[in-house]
């Protein structure tokens, strides 16, 4: 995450039209047409994206490059484990090796680093395998990437996209895995647990990824430290989908996710 002062600024529904705008093609999104889009002027547009920039919040604007078509090189997804303690630090020595386009640094589980590069071929796939080894991480697994999807976030979008079923939304991935939208269950397991408490005690499990809480208004990044409250609205990563053992944590006493609705 960035350095900025994002803590103390909170988003409006203009600022989130916009970054939801921004998400979706950042290229070829004017101010004047997200302005058109919300109702206010260009100028007030251009001053929110200012502010959000300076705040941390807005990041930067990075190309999403297609390393196969630009020479044929392949990219490779290392899925590693680095001690609880150094991963911030080995993360840091990660993104100084050649190749390595992407970091992740993940709170809980095994693989709590993901290491996303590029190489011209499987030999220097090898040798950068090589060299986070050198660097006491232990590579649990690895896959060549076939393709990558980017979306915008879909509660910073127009009112009419949203959904309020107890499961809302979901994005289907290769293997079955999907990114479900889920609202926590007043009885649920994990209502007043952290994350961190509800990985310890068996009730998340190890490879299930929280992505972002929706509380109200607010839109929590979630932590370890980060408590999971009834009515929550919780963006999660399901390995094995919309139905899978993972969401269960979420649901109450003999509670059945209804019928789930494709993010187009």
């Amino acid at each position: 995450m960035g350095d900025g002062t994002g803590g103390s600024y909170r988003l409006d529904e203009i600022d989130r039209r916009i970054v939801y705008a921004l998400m979706s093609d950042a290229r070829n999104t004017s101010a004047p047409a997200i302005a058109a889009d919300v109702n206010v002027s260009g100028a007030t547009i251009r001053n929110r994206i200012a502010q959000l920039e300076e705040h941390g919040i807005i990041e930067g604007y990075r190309a999403t490059v297609d390393f196969e078509h630009a020479d044929g090189s392949l990219m490779n997804l290392f899925l590693c484990h680095a001690k609880f303690g150094d991963v911030e630090g080995v993360a840091r020595q990660v993104g100084a090796i050649s190749g390595v386009i992407n970091v992740r640094e993940l709170m809980g589980g095994r693989m709590n680093l993901h290491v996303l590069a590029v190489g011209s071929d499987t030999t220097d796939l090898r040798r950068i395998g090589r060299e986070l080894e050198k660097l006491a991480i232990e590579i649990e697994d690895e896959f060549l990437l076939q393709q990558e999807h980017n979306f915008p976030y879909t509660p910073y979008g127009p009112a009419d996209r949203r959904r309020l079923e107890p499961l809302a939304d979901y994005i289907s991935l290769s293997g079955g895995a999907e990114i479900v939208e889920v609202t926590v269950h007043q009885e649920a397991p994990l209502a007043g647990r952290t994350l961190e408490q509800a990985v310890d005690e068996g009730v998340l499990e190890d490879r299930t990824l929280v992505v972002a809480i929706e509380r109200g208004d607010s839109i929590i990044t979630p932590h370890g430290e980060t408590e999971v409250r009834p009515n929550d609205v919780v963006t999660v990563f399901s390995p094995s989908g919309n139905n899978g053992p993972e969401l269960r944590g979420f649901q109450g006493p003999n509670e059945e996710f209804g019928s789930s609705t494709r993010v187009d």
